[in-house]
């Protein structure tokens, strides 16, 4: 009798664990999985991405398909993606109207990706993201997870100043931010439908990706990958780029920004009336004659210079609000080759309009009843 569970004493029986019980539901049927791959002039990477990749899904127990985000590539990467949905139906795409940003491809694949999946993975098409590391995420999302994080073990690809660059981007994001952030993720990761569910509600124009997949929540894991060469092509990321998408990051997570001017502005004020006092004790008790011009001069440059400085923080915040309100679409697409029409419609339980295709309106679905 001690033995039992005191539910059982009082006569009800307790239920199995919520995430034991979607670990059993998943382990039994077959996956449906979505894999989402933006693209910027990758012609010469896309061909040798399906290869490995079809390679890795056909050895699934999985239904799968694939969709590239092209975005807005001058090279012959929509082309490639054409030849590939002629060969390979479950292979599709969507172009932009012009480049809108990884961010943004990121943000559109999982609004086009297909409704019915069980699960989309996000990852590079430059191979550094290996397709081998899919099963490993699928059986953690089959364990119960919502999110499986594709966590990089080691930054051997990296050169030292973009380690540094790294290394600091992580420290003030975690002094900063409002969100943890884990090391080491990127866009290599596994949802769950309803994941992709809640990241399609949210609307904001100006996106840090990494920062909006811890800040949905939901139980997620991580699983360890070594990140490999460029299989084809080069690099997107500018150290410029990066310094953009830091800022970006920092900014819409954190206003911890604006109440260290406030700070700052507090102790300089401290400082100027400290420095006044003292001048005034010195001339009123000792008559000693303070000369006025180069302590003005330092004075005014000091001040300007804080006052510039915190200006340009406010501006960054204010040019974000700017953009959230103009109310422009997301993206824009120009071509679709092989969606259904249904798969081309906004995402349900969107809050507005984010997309424009280039042939279907834009509309508001209505959220589930």
């Amino acid at each position: 009798m001690l033995d039992q569970h005191p539910l059982t004493l009082a006569g009800i029986r307790p239920q199995a664990d919520r995430s034991d019980a979607q670990a059993e539901r998943r382990a039994g049927a077959p996956t449906r999985l979505c894999v989402v791959v933006p693209v910027f002039n990758e012609e010469e990477g896309v061909a040798l991405l399906i290869q490995r990749l079809a390679a890795v899904l056909e050895g699934m127990r999985v239904d799968w398909s694939v969709l590239f985000v092209d975005d807005g590539s001058a090279d012959g990467t929509l082309r490639a993606l054409r030849e590939l949905h002629r060969i390979d139906r479950r292979i599709t795409a969507i172009s932009f109207s012009r480049n809108f940003g990884k961010e943004t491809a990121i943000a559109a694949g999982l609004r086009y990706a297909d409704p019915n999946a069980d699960v989309v993975v996000t990852m590079d098409a430059d191979l550094q993201h290996p397709p081998e590391t899919i099963p490993t995420l699928l059986q953690r999302w089959r364990e119960g997870y919502s999110v499986v994080f594709a966590q990089r073990s080691d930054r051997d690809t990296d050169g030292p100043l973009r380690r540094l660059f790294s290394r600091t981007f992580y420290m003030l994001f975690a002094t900063l931010g409002q969100t943890r952030l884990p090391q080491g993720i990127g866009d290599f990761l596994l949802f769950d439908r309803k994941v992709v569910a809640a990241m399609n509600r949210l609307g904001e124009r100006t996106r840090f990706n990494k920062g909006l997949y811890a800040w949905v929540g939901f139980r997620s894991a991580t699983v360890p990958f070594r990140v490999a060469e460029r299989a084809a092509g080069t690099s997107k990321w500018s150290f410029r780029r990066l310094a953009k998408f830091a800022i970006d990051g920092i900014i819409c997570f954190s206003s911890a920004p604006l109440k260290i001017w406030s700070y700052i502005g507090s102790a300089v004020s401290l400082v100027a009336l400290s420095y006044a006092a003292y001048f005034i004790g010195e001339t009123v008790l000792l008559g000693t004659d303070v000369p006025g011009f180069p302590s003005l001069f330092v004075s005014i440059m000091f001040f300007s210079g804080i006052q510039l400085i915190s200006l340009g923080f406010m501006g960054e915040y204010l040019a974000r609000v700017y953009e959230e309100v103009k109310g422009r679409p997301l993206f824009l697409v120009s071509e679709e080759i092989g969606l259904a029409a249904e798969a081309a419609r906004p995402a349900e339980g969107r809050m507005e309009p984010t997309c424009v295709s280039s042939f279907a309106p834009m509309t508001t679905a209505s959220p589930r009843a």
